[in-house]
């Protein structure tokens, strides 16, 4: 796997659905797949390990609605997504779930056939966290495809032939021979490939047909990748040479990575916090959305607030109305950002627009205080998880915490030193948080951890300006919560198996939303 990207693993994707883990990825499994049985399904036959988490949410968090998506060609933030299971009767695609232990050696595990009247494929596929990916096996062979290349699988029952026949003129970054159910020479490149490139291949001896898979990220990989830091120490040592500021810093970092500009980074972020800010906004107003726990409350809170009839709590009010703002836009299916990952969607943007909202901020700092933040999910991302699946809610809103801790030092003047120190003691309150959501819908407790996830921001924002000492760095605090979050015992990593998950609230609340969905 290439390293993170700031795009494709810390703030994104620009969603619709309860979970990126759940809707996001599988809506990436669903696009690729669908390239790989060249656009046509007609059948396809879904496996879930028990031993997994998605026997027990792949209805109830979306998993369903984001794959079946991707099936159909739709992106994540498409709106046909709400109606998903009309738009694969009216494609005719005929779709059976199986419940079968099979060794999954990761709890989001997708394994498929997909087929039409000509000829199936078979399919393994993971969701790691945040709307990231891995496909691990096709047709037998094992890959490692992340969804970052363009993809061409050239299919042929002799690979030796194949590899010495092809045109000289194909350029590549990487190529590998794949031996299994199907034989297939796998080309992973940067660039696409153009239909003369693809005509050239097709006609080569040995070749039976070609299958392109398409990026599904927004930020490609390419062959040789060599960033400037990729843990917190290395960027202080990084900085201290360079005379560059936390967001500096993160601008720096994806251009590298990204083979972009650092205007286009820039640029980039501006359109992501502009989409929060208006996600935000819409919430306001009030949301509705028939398979959800929770009623509109931020119209509520916001009123309360604008008539002084809550506790005076300053800029933590206005993050609060944020926060539950933007959770609402999530479990109403419209429009947010996975920062990092949707069931904690709320915790960084309504942390960082609250804040520089409430200190007369420009957007210009919002876009800003935002890199900051998305370099300290860099090291998360590569040194640990954001997936609950794997790690707990620690994995979700405590990073979202320590991101935006970091955020809010920015915001509040203070020195990279000073932030990397707030998110260490953001990240050190949050070790050990579970993931047990109320009727598997990924609303409650949510919310209030999403909340709290701001407050434990501000509150960690101001030691760290205060100079307390963190005591352990950050960099050991992540290696500690991915050691604490394999620790969890199962039922309390996103299985809807315990914690809250099984309480007698939650499991009444969990019959009265199935019962009311097969009355429709």
């Amino acid at each position: 796997m290439a390293v993170s990207s700031i795009f494709n693993d810390v703030i994104g994707p620009v969603m619709r659905g309860p979970s990126s883990s759940h809707t996001a990825a599988a809506c990436r499994i669903g696009l690729l797949a669908r390239d790989l049985i060249g656009r046509r399904i007609e059948e396809v036959i879904i496996d879930y390990d028990p031993n997994g988490s998605l026997v027990t949410t792949h209805e109830s968090q979306g998993s369903d609605m984001g794959l079946y998506s991707g099936l159909l060609g739709w992106s994540m933030d498409d709106e046909r997504m709400l109606n998903y299971q009309e738009g694969i009767r009216e494609a005719g695609i005929k779709i059976k779930v199986n419940y079968i232990s099979y060794g999954a050696k990761h709890p989001n595990t997708y394994r498929m056939k997909i087929s039409n009247s000509e000829i199936s494929h078979s399919v393994t596929a993971i969701s790691t966290g945040g709307g990231a990916i891995e496909i691990t096996e096709i047709d037998g062979a094992e890959v490692s495809i992340n969804g970052d290349f363009h993809e061409l699988l050239i299919y042929t029952d002799n690979l030796e032939e194949v590899r010495s026949s092809l045109p000289s003129s194909l350029e590549y970054d990487f190529i590998f021979y794949r031996k299994g159910g199907k034989n297939f020479v796998e080309i992973k490149s940067h660039r696409p490939f153009s239909k003369e490139e693809i005509r050239k291949i097709e006609s080569t001896p040995g070749v039976k047909f070609i299958r392109y898979l398409r990026p599904v990220f927004p930020v490609l990989s390419r062959r040789y990748i060599k960033v400037p830091f990729i843990y917190s120490r290395e960027m202080m040592e990084y900085a201290k040479a360079k005379k560059l500021s936390i967001w500096q810093l993160a601008v720096e970092y994806e251009s590298v990575r990204g083979g972009i500009s650092e205007e286009e980074v820039l640029e980039k972020m501006r359109s992501i916090v502009q989409i929060m800010d208006k996600s935000i906004k819409l919430g306001f107003k009030g949301t509705y959305y028939e398979d959800r726990i929770l009623p509109a409350q931020s119209p509520v809170f916001k009123e309360k607030m604008e008539a002084k009839a809550l506790l005076d709590a300053g800029m933590m009010n206005t993050m609060i109305l944020y926060v539950t703002s933007m959770m609402e836009v999530k479990s109403s299916m419209g429009v947010i950002v996975a920062a990092p990952t949707a069931g904690a969607c709320g915790t960084l943007p309504g942390t960082i627009l609250g804040a520089a909202d409430w200190m007369g901020k420009s957007e210009d700092e919002a876009v800003k205080a935002m890199l900051a933040a998305s370099i300290i999910g860099i090291f998360i991302s590569e040194h640990a998880t954001f997936s609950a699946e794997v790690g707990g809610c620690q994995a979700e809103t405590g990073a979202a915490s320590a991101m935006a801790a970091a955020g809010l030092l920015y915001l509040g003047g203070g020195s990279l030193e000073q932030s990397i120190n707030a998110a260490s003691f953001a990240l050190q309150n949050e070790l050990g948080l579970i993931c047990d959501p109320i009727a598997t819908r990924v609303e409650a407790p949510c919310l209030g951890r999403n909340i709290m996830g701001a407050s434990n921001a501000l509150a960690s924002a101001n030691m760290a300006l205060a100079n307390y000492d963190p005591i352990v760095t950050f960099d050991e605090v992540v290696e500690t919560m991915l050691k604490v979050g394999k620790s969890l015992p199962h039922e309390l990593r996103d299985t809807g198996l315990g914690g809250l998950s099984v309480t007698p609230s939650s499991i009444r609340l969990q019959k009265k939303l199935q019962e009311k969905s097969k009355s429709k």
